[in-house]
């Protein structure tokens, strides 16, 4: 299948979400943690109160715990916030601007994150610099141990 390369700008209004955390490494990311903690949050959507998109799994990504490892949040997105269950944190984010690309069945994922970062560059934007460095918008109804997912990535980016 031919890699999609289509980038488009769009901006996401300022949300909250609610999900659970993870802080790891390159490897056991690699390994399947963020997997197991993605079929978590899809196990528990249901004790989430004021879930705006059910069917939508949010993965955010923080790459500040230095070389080797980062912080994931796999969450859904929630119009307020109210009795968070047990072992569950609140994320907020500001509105962004993103650059925005679909991963689809097929495609190589390195491939897609670098199609998207080329044409960051290419068009002269930079990295937000910020608490996301990028997330995947998933079908909750999706296995997380697909080797053929299908989500949307987003890269904050800083607007002229």
């Amino acid at each position: 299948m031919e890699q999609v390369k289509e980038t488009m700008l769009v901006t996401k209004e300022a949300f909250v979400a609610v999900g659970l955390k993870w802080v790891g490494t390159f490897a056991g990311a690699a390994a399947g943690e963020i997997r197991a903690l993605h079929t978590e949050i899809i196990n528990r959507v249901h004790e989430i109160k004021h879930v705006i998109n059910p069917d939508k799994l949010l993965g955010l990504s923080n790459h500040i715990n230095g070389e080797d490892g980062f912080t994931h949040y796999g969450v859904v997105e929630v119009s307020q916030v109210e009795d968070i269950p047990e072992g569950m944190i609140t994320i907020e984010l500001p509105t962004l601007t993103y650059a925005k690309c679909e991963h689809r069945k097929g495609q190589t994922i390195d491939a897609s994150y670098n199609n998207i970062y080329s044409w960051i560059e290419r068009n002269g934007y930079k990295q937000h610099a910020g608490d996301v460095t990028h997330f995947e918008i998933m079908p909750m109804d999706q296995d997380p141990y697909t080797s053929e997912p299908e989500f949307d990535i987003l890269i904050p980016v800083e607007v002229r």
